[in-house]
């Protein structure tokens, strides 16, 4: 038996009960999500048609810091790298979260975002300093 927590499980096996790694892909979404927003998407403000996944995607570029962590988002060195980072991070985790599961990354490849995403990060950084 296939057992998946509300929040987190993939809209096709909400629905049809398929499973597949493209569900596992679409959890991770979720995790990296809440990870830099610090809502779980159990959180009381996401009913009805609002979910964790909706309210980052409509925040979207431009509202960034009013979704993302507040901790994570001081004014200080290497801010701009930083709302760089946390915007490819939100990006990357909605690419993991698309609601068909033909068009969602795979785990490799966002594997290999993340790993890209962290050296650009580290070399901004090096840069302003």
């Amino acid at each position: 038996m296939t057992m998946a927590t509300i929040g987190y499980m993939a809209p096709e096996y909400g629905s049809e009960g398929i499973v597949s790694a493209k569900c596992d892909v679409y959890s991770y979404g979720v995790l990296l999500m809440e990870t830099f927003t610090r809502k779980r998407p159990t959180n009381e403000m996401f009913t009805g048609e609002m979910s964790l996944r909706r309210w980052v995607m409509e925040s979207l570029p431009h509202r960034l810091s009013e979704v993302v962590d507040a901790n994570l988002v001081r004014e200080e060195q290497a801010f701009s790298a930083k709302m760089d980072c946390l915007l490819s991070i939100m990006n990357l985790a909605l690419d993991c979260c698309m609601e068909s599961p033909h068009k969602r990354i795979h785990m490799t490849d966002a594997a290999a975002k993340l790993r890209k995403i962290k050296a650009k990060f580290l070399d901004d950084v090096a840069a302003s300093s």
